[in-house]
């Protein structure tokens, strides 16, 4: 398999009026290889979130500053234009928020808000954008897909919400899905169910997933390979059962086995994986 992603020596500085800039990644390489789930993994404010937007190019010129060098599918995007970016971004490479409720627009049905992004990147009627589009809610498991098709967003469960906001990200197939804390904003069933959702999507759609998370129950189920974040570097990587085993770093075993989420009870839950048991079940 071949190195898909190669970001090198990524470094992002934030300009704030009036105050010395704030260097929220530095001098971070990583790759990511076809067909591979990497998990990213730190405390909030140490640079997971800025990664993902330099990833897309979703940062404005006056507000920050980055550096490097980030490779997707043989093609460097730093520095590329915006009118490029918007060919990439949705067709190459998609990102799925934390928060489903503020990703998707409250004035606009679900279908049509997944039948846009087809539009945007196919030459296609409008009559096939929506045709494909409703097949599309159903391979993210939106059983009553037709219903969900015509629903306001409102209308619709967390869970549900989330589902669509994926159908956007998977409806070009896109070589790699940037999930950034993907079931931050879900409650407890829908959050195993979005787990599962996953890990089918990793081998229907044969895409490669960055994800992005600080919960270690959710690393131990999807992720092949830990790369742990701290200030804005990584620290360690290796796989989530050699880190949980035998970490270098104490911030790395604090992250592991620290509870997080809404059961509280991460590191049962992480033995459990490491065993063959699913705790999602």
């Amino acid at each position: 398999m071949g190195s898909l992603l190669q970001v090198r020596n990524l470094t992002i500085r934030y300009q704030v009026d009036g105050a010395e800039p704030h260097h929220a990644v530095n001098d971070v390489s990583f790759d990511l290889v076809s067909g591979e789930v990497v998990g990213l993994m730190g405390e909030s404010g140490c640079g997971k979130s800025s990664t993902a937007l330099a990833l897309l190019g979703l940062f404005a010129k006056q507000r920050a500053e980055v550096a490097g060098s980030i490779v997707l599918c043989g093609q460097e995007l730093l520095g590329m234009k915006e009118a490029e970016l918007q060919k990439i971004r949705g067709s190459k490479i998609s990102l799925v928020f934390q928060e489903p409720g503020i990703a998707l627009s409250p004035m606009m049905r679900a279908g049509d808000q997944v039948a846009e992004v087809i539009h945007a990147h196919r030459q296609w009627s409008w009559k096939r954008c929506r045709a494909e589009a409703e097949t599309i809610l159903a391979r993210v498991g939106l059983g009553s897909a037709a219903r969900v098709f015509s629903a306001y967003p409102h209308q619709l469960s967390g869970g549900q919400q989330q589902r669509v906001v994926l159908a956007q990200a998977l409806c070009c197939e896109p070589s790699l899905l940037v999930a950034d804390e993907p079931t931050a904003s879900l409650d407890a069933r829908s959050q195993a169910g979005f787990l599962a959702l996953l890990r089918g999507i990793r081998s229907e759609f044969g895409i490669s997933i960055l994800l992005i998370s600080h919960s270690p129950e959710l690393q131990a189920s999807v992720a092949d390979r830990l790369l742990v974040m701290k200030n804005g570097r990584i620290i360690e990587e290796g796989s989530f059962e050699g880190l949980y085993e035998n970490p270098l770093h104490e911030y790395t075993r604090m992250m592991l086995r620290r509870p997080y989420g809404v059961k509280n009870e991460s590191r049962v839950e992480a033995d459990a994986v490491l065993q063959g048991n699913s705790f999602d079940e």
